[in-house]
């Protein structure tokens, strides 16, 4: 929810505009602007991600549904408005929509919400769900690229999910098992208003198996692969962290590594293509300017697994791709033509046969800052592997318990 306290006093005796006010003239801007696009006079979003882009609260009560228990639109004759049943307007009126935004509530037992959006619609209109006479939306793009408001709410999720991923990992025993190691994460995260859709706890044998090792009652052994991607506010973080013990594998160092240079290449052709920039293949000249897509970026990635020595590394796992108001707005593909956009954040997750570099950071004009970190984790720059790139991003690097490899 956006914090409603009241806007500090500047140096001058005025006031700052609030969080509240910033998000929403945002928000109104850019939907305004859509709506002239496309020749509508209300667009609706009730799918929870979206819902909570727009208004920063949220709309669910069951976990399991695709559309929440109300739908916030802004429309040409009123504005920012949301339509829900009777049973939960006070609810959030009160506690999850900003005062700016009317409600209309109808009578739980004489409408669907998709047919009280429609009736609230006044001409045409669109959602992000199914709804009767409305056009469908796509919302991701809509919610790219990100405010100010949502790049400040965005720092704060990465720090506290780095937080809550590490204070479990650290305190890892070879023979935890994964779905208690998976317990831990979801209450640590929890603690901080945090949910986790996704919880990958990956033991020494499963983790070199399975790409995506879902937590079983197998003990972790010789190291684990702790992976989560975590949301608050609409916003999504992903993050993962390796954690070796005495008896860990020899070639897991030089696997992670791998890993971590592949990240680092895919960050380095995300900023370069967020701006326009030549890639270039690695050992090769710059080139020509990029098209400023999704598939340059994983034909970067491609060709970094190539250069070190694992061609066929990508074809095993997607590679990840841009991150914000979903797990991932996009993944990276060969013939993907989404746009690389800045500010946004990014989420790369390349594997090398039981070993995985995970991060989720902000890519901006000014480079790439990584939110999902504390600064407590080992760490150290990567170079990227794109040519005339002396680039380096700081990736995590396994942490080793014991003697083992430390």
């Amino acid at each position: 929810m956006v914090d409603e306290t009241p806007p500090p006093g500047d140096e001058t005796g005025g006031t700052v505009e609030d969080p509240t006010q910033r998000h929403l003239s945002h928000r109104r801007e850019r939907l305004a602007e859509f709506l002239d696009s496309e020749g509508l006079d209300a667009v609706w979003f009730g799918r929870p991600n979206s819902f909570a882009w727009l208004t920063t609260g949220s709309n669910v009560v069951d976990r399991d549904a695709d559309v929440g228990v109300a739908a916030a639109g802004f429309t040409r004759a009123d504005g920012f408005v949301a339509v829900t049943d009777n049973v939960e307007a006070e609810r959030l009126a009160r506690e999850e929509l900003p005062d700016a935004f009317g409600v209309v509530s109808v009578p739980w037992y004489e409408s669907s919400l998709a047919a009280a959006v429609a009736d609230a619609t006044e001409g045409a209109g669109a959602a992000d769900f199914d709804a009767p006479g409305l056009d469908p939306l796509d919302a991701s793009r809509l919610r790219r690229p990100l405010s100010p408001t949502d790049v400040e709410r965005y720092r704060a999720l990465g720090r506290e999910v780095a937080a809550a991923l590490e204070r479990v990992a650290r305190e890892l025993q070879p023979g935890d098992t994964e779905h208690e190691v998976a317990a831990g994460l979801r209450i640590s995260l929890a603690t901080r208003g945090i949910e986790a859709p996704v919880t990958l706890v990956g033991g020494s044998e499963r983790a070199q198996r399975f790409r995506h090792a879902t937590p079983t009652r197998s003990e972790l052994g010789s190291y684990a692969l702790l992976s989560v991607t975590a949301e608050r506010g609409g916003l999504y973080a992903s993050a993962t962290r390796t954690v070796a013990f005495e008896d860990a594998p020899e070639w897991l160092a030089s696997r992670h590594e791998t890993a971590m240079r592949v990240e680092a290449t895919a960050l380095d052709a995300t900023a370069r293509a967020a701006a326009g920039e030549p890639l270039g293949a690695p050992g090769a000249d710059a080139g020509e300017p990029s098209s400023g897509t999704a598939g340059d970026v994983f034909g970067a990635i491609a060709d970094a697994y190539d250069a070190l020595g694992e061609p066929d590394e990508w074809k095993r796992h997607h590679q990840g791709g841009a991150a914000g108001f979903a797990g991932r707005e996009w993944f990276a593909s060969p013939e993907s033509d989404e746009p690389v956009q800045a500010p946004l954040g990014y989420a790369y997750n390349p594997t090398v046969r039981g070993a995985k570099s995970e991060d989720t950071v902000l890519v901006t004009e000014d480079g790439v800052e990584v939110l999902t970190r504390t600064g407590e984790w080992p760490s150290r720059p990567v170079a990227s592997c794109l040519a005339d790139g002396a680039v380096e991003v700081d990736r995590h690097d396994v942490l080793w318990i014991g003697d083992g490899g430390a």
